[in-house]
């Protein structure tokens, strides 16, 4: 990453954030906050609180688009066993463990309720659980839950990002480990530019997520891989 290219850049961000166009993807912070205020892994109702920690007054992209649908089969896993989902999500949420062995082991999970889910629904269409879209529901579930630590993933974008940064080494396929290290460098700068984060708290509402958040970095990401 070459330093004077990342500067320029966080120039033009900081620019950018007062205009009209940068509230395009401000849902990702209002579903944020409503994750943080929902998610509760003790819940008795873990069906409910699943689907009220995902959503959004103002889109549902995220989770629910033309032939991509994550949350509704992970519903329909749950009322199957939410005993297994709760232990799934216990072990994506473990800190102590590598974060890319843990997605890993989601999108093993969901491939065997997927298989349960199909034996015993035969007359039902669906043939896919939406979680192996290359980490990006899963990051989504990480970023939402963690949000100083995690941001979203797109291998596409990853590697359009690293091309204009002027990177070494842009992988030739998605590398989500290298994403997380990016998303909390990129962070790193961002933090040490005041009139960045004065316009970005400037565009934030009240139903935003408030604190400290790596959507920040992932939204200066989307800037420069598919902006400028």
């Amino acid at each position: 990453m070459q330093l004077h290219k990342l500067k320029d850049f966080l120039g033009q961000y900081t620019e950018w954030l007062n205009s009209q166009a940068a509230e395009k993807r401000l849902y990702y912070w209002e579903s944020q906050a409503i994750w943080q205020q929902h998610w509760d892994s003790d819940t008795t109702d873990f069906a409910q609180m699943y689907d009220q920690s995902l959503q959004n007054s103002t889109t549902r992209r995220l989770w629910n688009r033309e032939a991509y649908d994550p949350k509704r089969m992970l519903l329909a896993f749950i009322a199957m066993d939410h005993y297994f989902i709760h232990s799934m999500f216990t072990d994506l949420f473990n800190e102590e463990k590598d974060a890319h062995a843990r997605a890993d082991r989601f999108v093993f999970y969901c491939d065997q309720l997927l298989q349960e889910y199909q034996q015993q629904y035969p007359a039902k269409k669906d043939n896919s659980h939406y979680h192996d879209d290359g980490y990006g529901i899963i990051s989504l579930y990480l970023s939402f839950q963690y949000p100083a630590r995690y941001a979203p993933y797109d291998a596409d974008r990853q590697r359009a990002l690293l091309q204009k940064l002027g990177a070494a080494n842009v992988p030739l396929a998605g590398d989500f480990p290298r994403h997380v290290k990016l998303m909390r460098t990129l962070q790193n700068f961002i933090q040490k530019e005041p009139a960045l984060l004065a316009a970005h708290q400037q565009r934030l509402r009240p139903e935003h997520y408030q604190e400290e958040s790596l959507l920040l970095a992932f939204d200066f990401g989307c800037f420069v891989a598919e902006e400028l």
